[in-house]
């Protein structure tokens, strides 16, 4: 059952970890009713990033494909993955690969480059899938005195009491995926008149 959960490319095998959330995943589509919708969803990989010195996050890589379906049952089994890994935060990110630029000294006629497989583009969809169910509502993008760039991001105040503790997951999590600084705010309450 744990092989149909992990899809890996050939000659890879599962670590212990990836073993450990995929019996997590196992486990609560066979004794939830509600995340029965499991049964079909599997897993690429996972990754574990330290946040703080005593917090950990968990990183699910899922097939593109399957997003739609975990983002419809991802607040309740985001909650009950959590409580099964010991309180670590747990994010799902689609797996999405990266095409480089071709190169001009290239001789060979090099197949066209789709915009959704450039790095912008998939560094963008990692901030989206970080953040689900919020959303970003807006970005700065601050270059310091040293050269070096600050993104900040602004979510939906709606969302700000569920994902206060979670905004430094986020932060290190994005960073060790793609190695961009970056800063989560919530946006200001206006005064309406």
């Amino acid at each position: 059952m744990l092989n149909k959960k992990i899809i890996k490319p050939a000659g890879k095998v599962a670590t212990e970890f990836e073993n450990t959330v995929a019996q997590a995943l196992v486990d609560l589509e066979n004794n939830n009713a509600e995340l029965k919708d499991l049964k079909d969803l599997s897993v690429c990989s996972v990754k574990e990033v330290d946040v703080a010195e005593s917090k950990k996050a968990v990183v699910i890589f899922v097939p593109f494909r399957q997003l739609k379906n975990y983002n419809k049952i991802q607040q309740k089994l985001t909650y009950e993955v959590e409580k099964k890994l010991g309180g670590k935060q747990v994010m799902f990110i689609a797996q999405r690969r990266i095409i480089r630029k071709p190169a001009s000294n290239n001789k060979i006629k090099m197949q066209k480059r789709p915009i959704s497989r450039t790095i912008k583009a998939v560094h963008d969809a990692i901030l989206d899938d970080l953040v689900f169910p919020n959303t970003i509502v807006g970005r700065r993008l601050r270059y310091r005195l040293d050269g070096s760039k600050l993104h900040k991001i602004y979510l939906d105040r709606k969302e700000m009491l569920s994902n206060i503790s979670k905004v430094d997951s986020f932060s290190a999590v994005y960073h060790k995926l793609t190695g961009k600084e970056v800063v989560f705010e919530f946006t200001q309450q206006t005064a309406e008149n």
